[in-house]
């Protein structure tokens, strides 16, 4: 699956002060979290809201919750 990856401008408000992240899927699905490992070819694209960028990587997303870290790979 693609996901895209960027920096969450409203932390604090959008998820704690900890969430610098937003993770998006295909669906538009998001999650928020604190931190992102890419164990995956990544690229950068203009996100199609037109006004931010993001990470973008293929692969399997795993889950975190304890230390809020979404891990995303494919090699």
């Amino acid at each position: 699956m693609k996901y895209r990856i960027r920096y969450n401008k409203m932390a604090g408000t959008r998820g704690t002060v900890d969430h610098k992240w937003r993770v998006f899927d295909e669906t538009g699905k998001e999650w928020l979290c604190k931190n992102v490992w890419l164990l995956a070819h990544s690229h950068t694209e203009p996100d199609p809201n037109g006004h931010d960028w993001n990470f973008v990587v293929e692969g399997t997303m795993h889950i975190n919750r304890a230390d809020s870290t979404i891990t995303i790979e494919n090699l």
